[in-house]
């Protein structure tokens, strides 16, 4: 099959800090390996993670110098090596965030993370193995299928696979981004009661739109404890998603219901705790579970994949916004603005 040998790509820049997105010339290689996938990129949507590695000090894990930005994207197989049987040219995909954890037998310690300490996705064309692709639901648009590999799976993870679902399940979400709006419509679909946070009315009228399920709560006029509660009816929320960090431990262990969860999916208040005996006591009084969520493992994505697919689940709602692959760098800097509600897209191709 033809296909071109060359492709644009958006890397970070190697100078000093703040850094900025630089658009270079890839080689694609000649010929394919054995396992190797050649795929088109349709679309890309970003994460928080792909402006704080542009900061000084604001993403806590080492990343490629002068590396490929951004790690979500909706691609089209264009070519297969020889001994590829699982995907064939024309089908829908995407790439696992963690090209180490595919399953739950083969979890490694250490993490290649898309567009951080591994390959990125903002650009035309890439190579990878079988192995870590995977097949989009069938009824998703490309811009919509993009926004899946951290917020879908993040959020996927964050209401543990749905395996374990209590009657009149609650969910309290915090902030409007992308795993939040992501876990949202997941709870929509599930059944799942969901109570989400922002600053902004503007923002929460809009997500409100999405079902009359939906509660948001103003954390600038309400106090956030005391409203969930009510909205709860005292019982406190069954799942919590925490995307300021450990800062806000305290004040979530007093919204949660007895056996709930807390995932702690991001890092926006810094990375300062506030931790002691009382605090893991409180724990331990109530049976909640405390978990980091690091997107996830491939068969995590298939299975997320699987129920969006079998509940026929739309993502337009989670789009804030789409730009065109020339201004890739204006998408960043809306990003770090943070007037967006959800997930901003990237249109490649």
């Amino acid at each position: 099959m033809t296909y071109p040998r060359t492709c644009r790509a958006w890397r970070r820049s190697t100078t000093p800090f703040p850094r900025h997105l630089v658009l270079s010339t890839e080689t694609l290689p000649e010929t394919l390996g054995a396992n190797d996938v050649l795929i088109r990129i349709h679309a890309v949507s970003l994460n928080y993670r792909d402006v704080a590695m542009l900061e000084e000090g604001k993403y806590p894990v080492p990343v490629e110098h002068g590396g490929i930005s951004a790690s979500d994207c909706a691609a089209e197989v264009v070519d297969v090596g020889p001994g590829v049987t699982k995907f064939a040219a024309g089908e829908h995909v995407t790439v696992t965030v963690d090209l180490l954890s595919l399953t739950l037998d083969d979890r490694e310690m250490s993490q290649v993370a898309l567009g951080g300490n591994g390959p990125g996705t903002l650009r035309e064309f890439a190579v990878f193995e079988d192995k870590v692709l995977v097949k989009l639901p069938s009824h998703l648009s490309w811009v919509e299928a993009s926004t899946l590999t951290v917020a879908g799976l993040t959020a996927w993870n964050a209401l543990d696979g749905l395996k374990r679902l209590p009657t009149n399940a609650t969910a309290l979400l915090q902030g409007t981004g992308g795993v939040s709006v992501m876990t949202l419509l997941i709870c929509v679909a599930a059944g799942i009661k969901p109570i989400i946070t922002s600053s902004s009315d503007d923002k929460l009228a809009k997500l409100k739109k999405i079902s009359p399920a939906i509660e948001g709560i103003n954390y600038k006029t309400c106090d956030v404890k005391t409203e969930a509660l009510r909205l709860t009816q005292g019982k406190g929320v069954d799942f919590l998603v925490n995307n300021v960090g450990l800062s806000s431990i305290p004040d979530d262990l007093d919204v949660m219901r007895k056996q709930g969860s807390i995932a702690l999916v991001g890092f926006l208040g810094g990375f300062e705790a506030n931790f002691n005996a009382q605090l893991l006591f409180s724990i331990m009084l109530k049976a909640c579970k405390l978990q980091g969520i690091l997107g996830g493992s491939r068969d995590d994505f298939e299975a997320l994949n699987a129920f969006l697919d079998t509940k026929k689940v739309r993502l337009e709602a989670i789009v804030d916004k789409v730009f065109s692959f020339d201004v890739a760098p204006e998408a960043f800097d809306y990003l770090a603005s943070g007037k967006h509600v959800g997930k901003i897209v990237i249109q490649v191709a």
